[in-house]
């Protein structure tokens, strides 16, 4: 048998394509699996996969990418099929012209059932606070759920309580979500910039899964060329089932 009818390998074969959630002449919506970085970058120069790339490929013409989402934080993600078009969704963005709402699985339970988080932010959150501006930042949350899961990861208590947290970040500063959450003491599950690393490991051995639980669940806009009003979901993956199940429960 030659080379060329080979079975290819497992990893050579093409990733899978970006789930769509919206397509028109203007605008290509997917939701971003956790992992995935938005584009390639030198930060992670060793990382070949990225959903510009992919989504380029998959569409077979240019795309240019309007926001960004974490590398670990799945869902919502929007991309412009031209550069006029990114021009204007990046403009409605910056005068916060949309809403955003994301899912979050944070450490503890809530006191309250919903509030808000008005703590202003430096710019890079990778560099000390200490002399940069200070960024207005507001966060409202609501409390979903609130389970505890029997397992320790402190030692006076068996069991570990976490919360379910839907966030509408008024801004979208870099980690607004996950530095707002820390500040509140609820860090969410898997961040480890801002979160507990014993917590993390401990709780995702129990998961079975190793991930940041931040999922962008909703972003509404204006369309830019038509002016229509785009409400635009990403379906939360499996994982966040057994969380959604039920309702507002005090365990």
């Amino acid at each position: 048998m030659s080379s060329d009818s080979s079975p290819r390998s497992a990893s050579s074969a093409s990733p899978p394509p970006l789930p769509l959630l919206y397509l028109d002449d203007h605008l290509a919506v997917v939701n971003k699996p956790a992992g995935l970085l938005v584009h390639r970058t030198a930060l992670d120069a060793q990382e070949q996969e990225a959903a510009l790339q992919r989504l380029r490929d998959q569409l077979g013409r240019p795309v240019w990418p309007v926001h960004r989402l974490d590398r670990g934080t799945s869902g919502v993600l929007v991309f412009a099929l031209n550069a006029e078009v990114a021009s204007q969704l990046g403009q409605a963005l910056a005068e916060r012209l949309t809403q955003k709402r994301y899912l979050a699985l944070v450490r503890g339970w809530p006191s309250a059932d919903s509030g808000s988080v008005d703590h202003p932010l430096a710019r890079d959150p990778e560099r000390p606070s200490a002399g940069q501006p200070l960024l207005e930042a507001t966060t409202h949350w609501q409390c979903l759920g609130r389970f505890s899961l029997p397992v320790s990861t402190h030692p006076q208590f068996n069991e570990t309580r976490v919360g379910l947290i839907a966030c509408e970040p008024v801004q979208g500063r870099r980690h607004q979500i996950r530095r707002h959450l820390k500040h509140l003491a609820h860090p969410i599950i898997g961040d480890a910039n801002h979160g507990k690393g014993p917590l993390n490991r401990t709780l995702a051995a129990h998961l079975g899964l190793q991930r940041l639980w931040l999922h962008a669940q909703t972003l509404t806009l204006t369309h830019p060329v038509n002016g229509q009003q785009l409400k635009l979901e990403a379906p939360w993956g499996p994982e966040w089932t057994p969380w959604m199940a039920g309702p507002l429960t005090r365990t």
